[in-house]
């Protein structure tokens, strides 16, 4: 029964990501920004994440939306599963998502995603990535739009806190702005690089926003790995603090 209720769910999200992405490509582009987003992200994701819960009855719940600030800043967030870059666009809109620009090049997901203003970046580079991260960042910031990213660069193991890149402290830096951390046990149902889902609720923790007010980019991501910490280890209580 995981194996159909899996089946069934990959269908459905496929189907949509290229029907969805096809006509996004064809049309979203005439359209004002924060309309596009909402056109191409919004009800495509809304309807995975709908279509998650009939088919492997995955479901989530929030805690903390009251500390969300006011004026959009940066986001911290736990990768741990493909489930967390759906829900946040639902969360933070619109946004600007730090990714690794071959990403760009998937058809009809990747072209459409490009309509939407993400930090692409060339990690092969590690210093063209940062000023492209700062620059682009302060950029999108200006505009109101959140800037997303994964700090510890890569899914991680619902067990292990990796370590996180100070990239993302230096924009908040730079750009006087908050960060709000976001932590999750979404490994825990839509584990990374498997195919089977495992029906239950997804816990979602947010944090008060941290801001820089002086510290250095050293500092400042090692608060965050804090937060990111005591958001997740009530809800994972294997999780480690291993790099």
């Amino acid at each position: 029964m995981s194996y159909l209720r899996s089946t069934l769910f990959y269908v459905g999200y496929i189907l949509a990501t290229i029907i969805w992405g096809g006509l996004s490509v064809l049309t979203a582009w005439i359209l004002p920004f924060r309309t596009r987003f909402t056109f191409i992200i919004g009800y495509w994701t809304r309807f995975s994440l709908w279509w998650l819960k009939v088919t492997c009855g995955v479901r989530y719940q929030v805690e903390g939306l009251e500390n969300l600030p006011d004026k959009p800043g940066l986001v911290f967030a736990r990768h741990e599963s493909t489930w967390e870059t759906l829900f946040l666009q639902t969360l933070f809109a619109p946004q600007a998502t730090l990714i690794k620009r071959e990403l760009l090049l998937i058809p009809f997901f990747g072209w459409a995603f490009a309509l939407l203003k993400p930090i692409a970046i060339d990690r092969k580079n590690p210093r063209g990535a940062l000023k492209k991260l700062i620059s682009d960042g302060r950029s999108r910031l200006d505009d109101d739009i959140w800037v997303v990213l994964f700090p510890e660069g890569t899914r991680m193991p619902a067990d292990r806190l990796g370590r996180f890149q100070a990239g993302g402290a230096a924009l908040a830096i730079a750009a006087d702005a908050p960060i709000t951390v976001i932590g999750h046990n979404a490994g825990q149902y839509w584990p990374a690089h498997e195919f089977l889902k495992k029906p239950g609720t997804i816990k979602v923790r947010i944090a008060e926003p941290i801001y820089p007010e002086g510290r250095d980019s050293k500092h400042l991501t090692s608060a965050a790995r804090e937060v990111m910490f005591e958001l997740v280890a009530p809800i994972n209580s294997q999780l480690t603090h291993q790099d």
